[in-house]
């Protein structure tokens, strides 16, 4: 069975993508190359290797075949060229937009952001002199106000964690080509069971593999999706660090040594610069993870969705709750775009406001009983939390209120456990947090 095949759906790609049984023990699994490093065959090819005049493994800290086969399988779900995997979904964000953002320039995001990208973008990358300019993503005309000769990409979330926005994200593509600019899109809250960016015209995506790629809390990791179709060679100048040659490899070009593969610049320059200088390399360890989550993800994410609307639709109805944001109800301000752009579902993420505000939320928190307590998304069991006070606490009032946070907020990750024994607990906790 050839993994390669162009034809094989989703769900195939999920179990055979990457990979062809181990060629020494013909082991059917992937196997963990617990390895830090590899024989060359001669001085040649490891000259040949280290020139980037072939491609092979020379260095965990750059490749690993367990990663290997983990890359090439997420690159073949979301439609893309290549991928790169890193230690976390933080590492993957910095790799992705400092290759290409630099001291005294910037970039545009959305203003629906998780509260940990907030800070990298607002107090890291400030002290590197870069500087993020935020944009309301339902406005995306608001792009064009913004950029300036020194503005390098667009910045968005699927759907804002935990705001649960639904953008356009053809819109945003198109305003952000037309001033060429790429666009870079972290899914990690749909995955590409549920949501594919680049047919959407999004160029680079990026993932936090420990959510519901992993699908089960067991381990950090992440990576980049490059899609190939941003077209760096059209504007040279403008991308040196593609068009112009490189210092670090003799003068070589990387877009014009190779183009006979691909428009596989941008990642392989971030895999031979950012990745190796920095070491933010994935283990083959928990690569093997990510790949058993893969192997079940379309089976899980469908019956996430369906757990999640089932609890904001019964949510919408309790007394104990003043409002419910989740796309899939047709009250969200978003519900057209998500029946447009996810019509697989609106993912796990429920957020409501509870009755009572803070003391209230704290109050239903602690009163759980089945969802754990916890600062992830995307595991299998279903979670809650207090963004407010954890994930956003380091986000002013104003910045909280930008990214759909508010004292009574109260999110939600809904796992694949029986939908009623969530319904129950979640039940009980609201009686509690209402003092009754």
């Amino acid at each position: 069975m050839s993994s390669n095949a162009p034809d094989y759906r989703l769900a195939t790609l999920a179990l055979h993508g990457g990979q062809s049984p181990d060629p020494t023990t013909h082991s059917r699994a992937v196997p963990i190359y617990a390895t830090t490093s590899y024989v060359f065959d001669s001085t040649e090819h490891a000259s040949n290797l280290f020139a980037l005049k072939e491609f092979g493994n020379i260095y965990s800290r750059l490749m690993n075949p367990t990663n290997d086969v983990l890359e090439k399988r997420l690159a073949a779900l979301d439609g893309g060229a290549a991928a790169l995997a890193f230690a976390s979904g933080q590492a993957a964000i910095t790799a992705a937009i400092l290759t290409i953002c630099h001291s005294g320039q910037n970039f545009l995001s959305s203003t629906s952001l998780y509260g940990g990208t907030w800070t990298l973008f607002t107090q890291t990358f400030k002290k590197m002199g870069i500087e993020v300019r935020f944009f309301d993503p339902d406005h995306p005309e608001q792009i064009a106000k913004l950029v300036d000769a020194n503005t390098r990409l667009v910045y968005l979330e699927t759907i804002g964690n935990p705001k649960n926005d639904v953008p356009d994200f053809k819109k945003l593509s198109d305003v952000a080509h037309q001033h060429d600019l790429p666009v870079i899109c972290d899914n990690t809250v749909m995955t590409p069971a549920l949501f594919r960016p680049v047919e959407q015209g999004i160029d680079i995506v990026v993932y936090s593999t420990t959510k519901f790629i992993g699908g089960h809390g067991t381990h950090v990791g992440g990576a980049i999706v490059d899609n190939g179709t941003f077209p760096w060679a059209k504007n040279p100048k403008k991308w040196p660090e593609f068009c112009a040659p490189s210092e670090s490899y003799h003068g070589m070009v990387f877009e014009e040594a190779l183009r006979p593969i691909g428009n596989i610049a941008y990642i392989i320059h971030i895999r031979t610069h950012w990745l190796r200088d920095t070491g933010a390399c994935m283990s083959p360890f928990a690569a093997f993870l990510f790949l058993m989550g893969l192997e079940t993800l379309h089976l899980r994410m469908p019956r996430h969705c369906e757990n999640a609307l089932a609890v904001a639709k019964h949510l919408e109805k309790h007394p104990a709750v003043q409002w419910v944001n989740y796309p899939g109800l047709s009250s969200h301000k978003d519900h057209r775009n998500a029946q447009k752009f996810l019509p697989k579902g609106a993912g796990a993420i429920v957020g409501f406001g509870i009755k009572g505000g803070l003391e209230a939320g704290k109050k239903f928190v602690n009163s759980c009983k089945l969802l754990s307590h916890l600062a992830n998304i995307g595991d299998a069991k279903s979670l809650v939390i207090h963004p407010a006070s954890t994930t956003h606490s380091q986000l002013t009032a104003q910045e909280q209120k930008q990214t759909g946070v508010s004292p009574e907020y109260v999110r939600l990750s809904i796992g694949i456990e029986d939908a009623q024994d969530i319904l129950a607990d979640l039940d009980q906790a609201l009686t509690a947090s209402q003092g009754k």
